[in-house]
């Protein structure tokens, strides 16, 4: 299993959420990682419109990556959230969102962080891999698409 798939759980993957914006979005986000990840709500929402706020993390072809540091948190964080519309993220291509990965880090820049960008930005740039997203049944089937993706 990649690093990648080793952040997602049960938990932390979702499919087909309804939400009608990228604000929504990062709220429903806080909410899901409150309690397995003991995060604060806000704490979520707040490093994610931060650092959207310096940029979109929209990388286009449907797919955002939207992260952010968190004081305190001791290791790296991931969800995967599946829109059940999209929504608009200034990706450069224009084109609304509906795949979301978002990562959440500790407040220090590690090597890993830029790794795991690095990697998520290359595994959606497979169209395969957005298509086999776009129609997995269920979440355990988003996290077996995960976990089947190697590097090159």
């Amino acid at each position: 299993m990649n690093h990648i798939a080793k952040l997602l759980n049960a938990d932390n993957v979702v499919a087909d959420l309804q939400v009608s914006s990228k604000k929504r979005l990062f709220e429903q986000v806080g909410l899901l990682l409150e309690d397995p990840e003991r995060l604060g709500r806000s704490q979520v929402f707040d490093a994610l419109f931060s650092r959207e706020k310096l940029g979109s993390t929209g990388l286009g072809l449907g797919v955002a990556i939207p992260h952010g540091r968190i004081k305190g948190l001791k290791q790296v964080v991931g969800a995967f959230v599946r829109l059940a519309a999209p929504v608009n993220f200034d990706a450069p291509d224009g084109q609304p969102v509906n795949l979301v990965f978002v990562l959440l880090v500790p407040e220090v820049a590690t090597e890993q962080h830029l790794q795991l960008l690095s990697d998520l930005a290359q595994m959606f740039s497979e169209r395969a891999v957005r298509e086999k997203l776009a129609a997995a049944p269920d979440a355990a089937a988003i996290r077996a698409t995960f976990a089947a993706w190697q590097a090159d």
